[in-house]
């Protein structure tokens, strides 16, 4: 018996709260890209009540990098916290990325669940620095990454990661098909044609040879269990591009381009290009977006602004963000230490982070649209 506010004696109601009603309540909450609730899409996992009417459960995402976790975590808190006799609510959030790409005979990576490729329509764009900086930014969320640098003729993954020595052999259980180890640098495995040579060594290859040099670093590296392998592409369409397309099943391609007309005009052709072999783009970076005068404030286009916005509308590809142009990220990228570790509180630094998180969200939806299971998760 417990006193009212009138101090009359009341009996005491506490309401009987079921996984049913929990369940049910929680289907007011909708995954805002999949379009359909947390519930059906089974997000909802260990859901347990105890006799006090504390609910506890985990939601589980398909990315640790999902945009809207919180959002989601809250909108469930507060459903659940409305039940009668729910005396508290206790929301864990977890992760299982999904894994994408069309099934190919042979397939190289089989343990790799999704493969990004990094592509531009011509050099001098800043691709490189961005897949690197996105690839550090999905791993800070907690997702196994690696990043393959395919650029044959010009790679620069040893520099930006600051890579040291020569690549080891990777021990195998039965000693049968001898791989190479990846190196590992600030949680990311990281290979690239340029740890097995000179650093001033020219290649001077034949298209054929580029293809096979792409084959053997898919083939003979050691990648294991990964979440997300992101690989820097040469600029342009050919031979590194098509061997990635014939030999493991890509998840899709993210195309950086500078804002002006001559940057955009190659950016046409990669979408042709990609939508000519099936892949999927999985959206647009406007990179040197824009100068932002750390001093007076005062915003310079120094390339044009927007140009790869209004591309990626007419031509009916998602747009993933844009860059700046900042010193900083030059600076910290000839260092060999990415903005992302050295100045993670930058500007800069949060915009890699939205576009990783936006990438990731892409990712999770098409693996979802394409059918692939699902094991309880979410995304934007």
């Amino acid at each position: 018996m417990v006193l009212n506010q009138t101090g009359e004696e009341t009996e005491r109601v506490m309401a009987n709260v079921s996984h049913i009603a929990v369940l049910e309540a929680l289907k007011g909450v909708m995954d805002p890209d999949l379009r359909r609730d947390i519930v059906s899409l089974g997000f909802i996992k260990d859901l347990e009540i105890d006799t006090a009417g504390r609910v506890a459960f985990t939601l589980e995402l398909t990315t640790p990098a999902c945009p809207v976790k919180e959002k989601l975590k809250s909108q469930a808190e507060e459903v659940v916290a409305t039940l009668d006799g729910v005396a508290a609510v206790t929301v864990k959030l977890s992760s299982r990325v999904t894994g994408g790409g069309r099934p190919k005979a042979g397939n190289l990576l089989p343990g790799v669940k999704n493969i990004i490729a990094v592509a531009s329509g011509k050099g001098g764009v800043g691709k490189s620095t961005t897949a690197v900086n996105l690839a550090l930014a999905l791993s800070q969320t907690g997702a196994t990454v690696g990043v393959l640098d395919a650029d044959i003729y010009g790679p620069s993954l040893p520099r930006l990661l600051n890579l040291q020595g020569k690549p080891v052999a990777a021990e195998t259980p039965d000693g049968d098909n001898p791989q190479v180890a990846p190196m590992e640098a600030y949680g990311l495995k990281a290979i690239s044609i340029g740890l097995f040579l000179p650093e001033d060594a020219p290649m001077v290859w034949r298209g054929p040879m580029v293809g096979m040099a792409v084959e053997q670093l898919l083939r003979d590296i050691a990648w294991g269990e990964l979440d997300y392998l992101v690989v820097d592409l040469p600029p342009g369409t050919g031979d590194a591009q098509l061997t990635l397309t014939q030999k493991v099943p890509l998840t899709g391609v993210v195309i950086v381009s500078t804002p002006q007309d001559v940057a955009l005009a190659d950016v046409k052709k990669g979408i042709n290009m990609f939508r000519k072999v099936d892949v999927p783009i999985l959206g647009i970076v406007e990179n040197m977006s824009y100068y932002l005068c750390p001093s007076c404030g005062h915003r310079e286009n120094i390339f044009d602004h927007g140009g790869a916005r209004r591309e990626a509308e007419n031509s009916g590809i998602f747009f993933l963000g844009e860059i700046p142009l900042d010193p900083q990220i030059r600076v910290d990228a000839d260092a060999g230490r990415p903005i992302l570790l050295t100045h993670p509180d930058h500007p800069q630094s949060r915009i890699y982070r939205e576009i990783a998180a936006n990438l990731a969200a892409r990712v999770a939806s098409q693996n979802y649209h394409a059918g692939s299971t699902i094991p309880n998760i979410v995304v934007e």
